[in-house]
């Protein structure tokens, strides 16, 4: 019995530091999802992958990029037409403010690039613009690593190009 003793005290000795260890709080985090851009020259929408790191609890950083994959039929000076959004790309810095363990308020800011293409009577032309952005959302994780993410962004295009706001939900995921 006391070489029992002994031998788990030992074994104890030896994994204490390892219990002491805690795993770090996960510093990156991406999503997938669907957004819907309605703006002034169109209402479309598009396949929106995010890649962030968390600096610390509050401030991050993240990148964006979308696919387009609904066009809006327009009419311009009377012409029928078709609209779709090609891509966007943006990068934002982003405050959060954790509520619980699972949820988590955010607000960012950053500049990004728009590309639609616009066909009118057989006439394909590309409309692009930078813009400067804001917005905010909400994350609530499910677990430790696996959520939902939902966020509004105002897209201030520059040279009066215009205003266009973003509705995102999206799949989100922490590493």
């Amino acid at each position: 019995m006391r070489n029992i003793l002994l031998a788990a005290v030992a074994v104890s000795a030896i994994a204490a530091p390892a219990f002491a260890q805690t795993n770090p709080e996960p510093r990156g985090y991406g999503s997938l999802g669907y957004t819907y851009l309605d703006g002034d020259a169109a209402t479309t929408g598009a396949v929106t992958g995010r890649l962030g790191v968390n600096i610390n609890r509050y401030i991050g950083v993240e990148t964006e990029a979308s696919v387009g994959v609904k066009k809006d039929d327009v009419t311009i000076n009377g012409v029928d037409g078709r609209i779709k959004q090609n891509w966007d790309a943006a990068g934002y810095v982003v405050g959060r403010v954790p509520v619980s363990n699972n949820l988590e308020l955010f607000a960012r800011g950053g500049y990004g690039h728009t590309e639609l293409k616009q066909d009118v009577v057989g006439a394909r032309t590309d409309i692009g613009g930078d813009s400067w952005n804001y917005g905010a959302g909400a994350n609530y994780f499910l677990d430790g690593v696996n959520g939902v993410r939902a966020d509004w962004t105002r897209r201030d295009y520059r040279d009066d190009g215009g205003k266009a706001d973003a509705y995102s939900v999206s799949y989100i995921r922490r590493f």
